[in-house]
């Protein structure tokens, strides 16, 4: 099944192209590693994933719904996490979490405990959010996106900050999440962690998707820096 299909998304800000004919598609199960420099227009594609940036062109179908007409009820299906999680740094992260839980509903407020134990912080839970490392502040922000038992998560950077266990703490997470089979689309520029746990990749450079495909098939020749580097000095010719 295809969970995300994106098919000729354009967006212009003013004179500047920030996505020009964007196609690509990720199925249920994956981990689709959507790559990058910065200012490629990873951004604003999750800002139109999301719906919250209207594109100029194109469509993008979530679980087979437009998201411009069908957004409400595509948004109980999809989990978030940004760089920076909004999180109150005063209050520990079971209160953090209580607070979204009630604002989510009754079957949020039942998994609390659940996600807690899924990232691995059942035992930090009562500790201000203030006092978390990195790694752990992150980690709350994926047990805030699990509130809603999504299917489709996108991650925005979800290692950065991170020092070498947080990294790896991470990319365990990661895979427990795909082994569940949720559908996970990683925004990301740390080109290491992509190839260990992506099993689809799409780099985008000045707008445009340059190369898509199974991470398998595409590194048989050469590992991912090489290949990105290949790629993104190709596009700046």
């Amino acid at each position: 099944m295809t969970v995300l299909r994106i098919e000729h998304l354009s967006k212009k800000f003013g004179k500047i192209v920030a996505v020009s004919d964007l196609n690509l598609q990720v199925e249920e199960g994956e981990v689709f590693g959507f790559l990058g420099p910065n200012g490629s227009g990873k951004t604003t594609t999750i800002g139109m994933i999301l719906g919250l940036i209207t594109p100029d062109e194109g469509r993008i179908e979530l679980f087979g719904k437009d998201v411009r007409s069908d957004l409400s009820s595509i948004w109980p299906r999809v989990g978030i996490v940004l760089e920076n999680p909004p999180f109150y740094p005063y209050l520990s992260g079971w209160d953090n979490l209580h607070i979204f839980s009630r604002i989510l509903g009754d079957r949020a407020g039942s998994r609390t405990e659940q996600v807690l134990d899924t990232v691995k912080l059942s035992s930090r839970a009562k500790d201000k959010f203030g006092t978390y490392s990195q790694g752990m502040k992150q980690r709350l922000a994926i047990a805030y996106a699990l509130l809603s038992d999504p299917r489709f998560i996108i991650l925005d950077e979800p290692t950065n900050g991170l020092d070498p266990v947080g990294m790896r703490e991470m990319r365990e997470l990661i895979l427990k999440l795909r082994e569940e089979g949720k559908t996970i689309f990683l925004s990301t520029h740390l080109l290491h962690e992509v190839e260990q746990v992506s099993s689809s990749i799409g780099i985008i450079h000045q707008g445009k998707l340059v190369i898509c495909g199974k991470t398998a098939e595409l590194i048989q020749e050469k590992d991912l820096e090489a290949l990105f580097m290949e790629v993104i000095m190709e596009g700046a010719k």
